[in-house]
């Protein structure tokens, strides 16, 4: 069931947030002493306290790029069998625009049903914008599909098509799943649209496991901040009075952050270590495409050492690549053997992308726990800072551990599901560009380490030393018998790559010739030395008139 908080759930909780960190110290009475001692000693407690929230959020703040918003309401939900409904009737009761982005869209009987939901609102007059990403569609929804909706008076937008000029732009993607409807109400979802996500319950299949958000109060203006910018990176910006301006009215209790990356920012990727490294007491995750960095590794390994109950849950059996499971299982060994606890989904894809510690920062959205998510991407998701919250995100966890496995070291440190189970695989569910990012990442360390005898390997990464032995010893092979096999490929990618670096370099100097209209020009001046003699270099910036 869907959940809705609009309130905190204690008396503690009013104010300002706390944060994963250190929690505010009780103040301490001595039997006996002077009344006027005791107040001192709590008003500087109190003192303490509001320090240490101000300082954390800042840390936060800073991290992630996001600031703390308060006034907001949020409804947590699970599944398609929540979320799309949710979705249909904000589209239905719009009245100015509805501005839907959303890595993938399927042409079936869940993407027809949105777009006679779009097209009937833009009949109406209401603008309706829908952004999807090139790749994450690729043979999901044909040229035919979209012309429909372009012709119906939908402005439909791709992002990121594959360019001669650009060979290795196709890597960034736009991974966000998010709804506005006349900046009033937002979605932040891991959902895409598709009939996946809702199963086949005629024929016994269930749907995907997934979670999304509801949001209305200030917070909107910051989804549809977010929403502006992808869409602005698509072509002409949207108009001035089409993204909020204007403060949103507060509709609750609630104090969250939005957090938008786009390639390179980075802002989860710094705010989850930071967690994993302030929980006190619980940090339960769930994860679609598993494939930690070094660094949050050892996060998640220090914290549970140090007596956090650390959870991760991934996809099992009914992972959509299936023989990804091996590779995402040749990370649990450091992790296990520190003391994190590793569960796997019994049931179809599990894609939620969700975190909780503490039961005080909560976090769902789209980005996955891995490089392509955190660095390559553009990724929305909400950080939730409410304790009322953050108890419903801990039960749907523990709810979600009723249909998983536990993956533990057995004897000869062999890693095992606690108990076999077997799932029926559904054909043609296909993959994602995430989860092939994440795959090559595990793979990578797991061979780097090898060759590097970085560590000891043991008994479930032996698959990947064979897999990894096997495909160079077969290109090798190519390479010795038919040379002009690996040759005449290379040849063309280097032609390919050389070609559009010296055009990217000739665009660049006529734009950079005096008298260009509008274009900016760099100049770099040495200054005079120093009073340590030193010299250094300032640069500035002039803008042509």
């Amino acid at each position: 069931m869907s959940f809705l908080v609009a309130s905190r759930a204690s008396p503690h909780t009013a104010g300002a947030r706390p944060h994963p960190g250190p929690a505010p110290t009780r103040a301490e009475t001595t039997v006996g002493a002077p009344k006027s001692a005791r107040t001192t000693r709590l008003t500087a407690t109190q003192a303490d306290s509001a320090a240490i929230r101000t300082l954390a959020d800042q840390v936060f703040s800073r991290a992630g790029g996001a600031p703390l918003i308060r006034g907001n309401a949020v409804r947590l939900l699970r599944d398609a069998q929540e979320n799309y409904p949710a979705w249909l009737a904000a589209i239905g009761s719009a009245r100015q625009s509805v501005h839907f982005e959303n890595y993938m869209v399927h042409d079936d009987a869940v993407g027809q049903r949105f777009a006679a939901a779009f097209v009937e609102k833009a009949r109406e007059g209401v603008h309706v914008r829908v952004l999807y990403d090139w790749f994450g569609s690729l043979g999901k929804a044909t040229a035919r599909f979209w012309r429909r909706l372009q012709e119906s008076g939908v402005d439909v937008r791709c992002y990121n098509p594959p360019r001669l000029s650009q060979p290795l732009g196709w890597v960034a993607r736009d991974h966000r799943k998010c709804l506005v409807v006349d900046s009033q109400v937002a979605f932040v979802t891991g959902l895409c649209v598709g009939k996946r996500w809702e199963g086949t319950p005629e024929r016994g299949l269930a749907g995907w496991r997934d979670t999304g958000l509801e949001v209305r109060g200030p917070a909107v203006a910051e989804v549809a901040h977010a929403f502006a910018d992808t869409w602005a990176a698509t072509g002409p910006p949207l108009l001035p009075d089409e993204v909020p301006s204007a403060p949103i009215l507060v509709a609750g209790d609630v104090d969250l952050r939005v957090v938008a990356s786009t390639p390179g920012t980075a802002g989860l990727y710094r705010l989850d270590p930071l967690v994993a490294s302030l929980a006190r007491h619980t940090l339960w995750l769930t994860d679609a495409y598993f494939a930690g960095t070094s660094n949050y590794v050892q996060a998640l390994r220090a914290a549970a050492q140090d007596g956090v109950d650390v959870r991760l849950l991934v996809p099992g059996p009914g992972s959509d690549v299936p023989m990804m499971q091996a590779v995402s299982r040749a990370g649990y060994r450091a992790l296990l053997e520190a003391g994190v606890r590793v569960f796997e989904w019994n049931g179809p894809m599990l894609h939620a992308k969700t975190a909780v510690a503490d039961a005080r920062w909560a976090r769902v959205g789209s980005t996955n726990l891995n490089l392509a998510s955190w660095i390559g991407n553009r990724e929305l998701d909400v950080v939730v800072e409410d304790e009322a919250f953050g108890r419903l995100m801990e039960q749907m966890f523990r709810d979600d551990l009723g249909n998983a496995t536990e993956i533990v070291l057995r004897p000869r440190a062999r890693i095992r599901p606690a108990s076999d189970v077997r799932l029926a695989r559904v054909r043609g569910a296909g993959g994602s560009a995430t989860r092939a990012a994440a795959g090559a990442l595990r793979v990578r360390n797991a061979l780097g380490s090898v060759l590097a005898a970085q560590r000891v390997h043991g008994p479930a990464e032996r698959w990947l030393m064979a897999e990894g032995g096997l495909l160079l010893t077969v290109t090798a092979g190519l390479g010795f018998l038919w040379p002009r096999v690996l040759a005449w490929p290379l040849a063309a990618i280097s032609l390919w790559l050389g070609l559009a670096l010296l055009t990217r370099s000739a665009r660049r100097r006529a734009d950079t010739l005096p008298g260009s209209e509008g274009r900016s020009h760099t100049l770099v001046q040495p200054v005079p030395a120093g009073d340590n003699g030193a010299r250094s270099t300032q640069k500035d910036t002039e803008v042509a008139r």
